[in-house]
């Protein structure tokens, strides 16, 4: 007799492992790896997604949140600036509470090639892209921080997207539309291969180390960076990337009310894309193979901070929050050239030539491209399933939903100032975020853990992304969760210790100025009051 298990239960095994199945895995929780799932969903198929670390732990978390009109790369890839126009314009319609549409600026200065300034609005009619030229004192009034020295501008449909409410949202409908289920600290150490198709894909449980064994009818590569990796555990090997990483600076205060670009081929410190409160500015782009351990380098903070004054030159002496770096996968090119010549394109490959008929993967692209990529996907996954539900992500709005609104700058405020509820103590003060928001976040935000750390809470909230950097907030949320029994014992502290460090990863570049004043007073309250550096010496009491 055949036992039909449901798709997503945990089963127990004579081994003594946990074992879940679903009709289709997808492994990678960036943007793409969400979109996926919510695409699969809507055509009512089953899937479960896995990341060894958390949504948007990658490239999709740690990018200046720009939504392309497609302006950056009509001088070197045209197709990829076709994608991102089509992109920016569907999810403008069907996402707009994950987007600002602030419109974007491509500006030179004096030394600048003219001659590349003067072909720029042909290149984008080329792409189809909406341009418009105004005059450098018209671009000075719209942005007065703009360089005196301004000799060319144009305006290009641009816009800021929250690339972690996006993959929140994805993963939220897909839950709620199907009981698909989203699993992080899940990382892919193995799989069982017969007679040419994966029986089961071997996982390990990061927090806690147990070994966790998921089977599907369909296995997705969406790991980002990590797809050559994991495409390789899988015995493929026609995945070839090569890696860029970018650093990229958070600045105290919003700079810019537009995306502002240098007018330029895409080169270092040549975009500043306003956030919420902020401005991100980057962006570097240099070859690596490291992986796991992607820092900034003070190098590049300057490289950005130099470039970037030319068109801003408030810039220069702007107070900086926060420094990071991520890593771009590039579908790989020959030679050791500038890896901005890579194209900005996706590949997916479907693996049957390497003798598998159920693996696929989906490498390259852009954040602007990711429905894009997951229904490119989705298709292929759905044809080998024989589902014959087409894509619903071009035409179904994405919905609004309540547990994932607290990434957007000032949604705490006015749901705090609606409500008018004086025992709503605000926790984080730099981004308004109340006690009332870490409860439902902690119930409802995909995906709710057993014990929610501090980072992954961060992740889910605007908290921590302030001037102080946690520094005031991180105390104040562990307390609460300590208060409301969430937190019991010496793990709290482990996790207030954890996202410290984290927060910190990111400041060690910037630390000058009132940012070294900051991290002064912040080292005396997590050290000094807390002893969060002598954890290992206290009883778990």
């Amino acid at each position: 007799m055949k036992i039909m298990v449901s798709p997503g239960v945990l089963q127990p095994s004579a081994t003594g492992h946990r074992t879940l199945e679903t009709e289709v895995l997808i492994i990678g929780g960036g943007v793409t790896g969400a979109g996926i799932m919510r695409d699969l969903a809507l055509r009512g198929i089953h899937t479960l997604l896995v990341d060894k670390q958390d949504l948007c732990a990658g490239a999709s978390g740690g990018n200046h949140g720009l939504l392309h009109s497609g302006g950056r790369y009509v001088s070197n890839d045209q197709h990829a600036a076709i994608e991102c126009r089509l992109e920016n314009e569907i999810l403008k319609k069907l996402a707009p509470q994950c987007i600002e549409d602030t419109g974007g600026l491509f500006v030179a200065v004096k030394g600048d090639d003219l001659e590349f300034a003067d072909k720029f609005p042909g290149f984008c009619k080329t792409a189809g892209i909406q341009v418009e030229e105004l005059s450098p004192a018209e671009a000075i009034a719209l942005e007065p921080l703009l360089s005196k020295e301004l000799v060319k501008a144009y305006r290009v449909p641009d816009a800021t997207i929250d690339p972690f409410r996006l993959a929140l949202e994805n993963v939220a409908h897909a839950r709620a539309f199907n009981n698909s289920v989203y699993r992080p600290h899940t990382q892919i150490v193995h799989f069982i291969t017969v007679d040419g198709l994966i029986k089961e894909a071997i996982c390990r449980d990061n927090r806690t180390g147990e070994t966790l064994h998921i089977r599907a009818r369909q296995f997705v590569n969406a790991g980002g960076a990590w797809a050559m990796n994991i495409a390789q555990l899988a015995g493929c090997t026609d995945v070839h990337l090569s890696y860029s990483k970018g650093t990229l600076l958070i600045s105290h205060d919003r700079m810019a009310d537009h995306v502002v670009n240098r007018l330029r081929p895409p080169s270092d410190g040549d975009i500043l894309v306003p956030g919420g409160t902020v401005s991100v500015l980057g962006t570097t782009s240099i070859r690596t193979n490291d992986l796991d351990s992607v820092v900034p380098t003070v190098e590049e903070i300057d490289r950005n901070v130099i470039e970037g004054a030319a068109m801003i030159p408030a810039l220069a002496t702007a107070r900086y929050i926060r420094a990071f770096s991520r890593v771009r996968p590039l579908l790989q090119s020959s030679g050791d050239g500038d890896d901005r010549e890579a194209t900005r394109g996706f590949a997916l490959l479907g693996h049957t030539s390497q003798g598998l008929e159920n693996f696929c993967t989906i490498t390259g692209g852009k954040l602007t491209t990711f429905r894009m990529m997951a229904k490119k996907t989705s298709d292929l996954v759905a044809e080998r399933l024989g589902n014959t539900v087409g894509c619903q992500t071009d035409t179904t709005p994405l919905p609004d939903g309540d547990a994932c609104r607290w990434t957007e700058p000032g949604a705490a405020p006015r749901y705090w100032y609606k409500a008018n509820n004086a025992d709503d103590m605000i926790l984080c003060e730099c981004e308004m975020v109340p006690q009332s928001a870490i409860d439902e976040i902690v119930k409802c935000a995909p995906s709710a853990e057993e014990e929610m750390t501090l980072e992954a809470i961060a992740l889910r909230s605007r908290a921590g992304k302030g001037p102080c950097q946690g520094s005031f907030c991180g105390i104040r949320i562990a307390s609460y969760l300590y208060d409301r029994g969430y937190y019991q014992d010496k793990t709290g502290l482990i996790h207030m210790r954890d996202f410290f460090n984290e927060r910190f990863k990111g400041m060690r570049t910037v630390i000058w100025g009132q940012q070294a004043a900051q991290m002064e007073l912040a080292e005396a309250l997590h050290c000094g009051l807390l002893g969060l550096d002598n954890l290992d010496n206290l009883d778990n009491d």
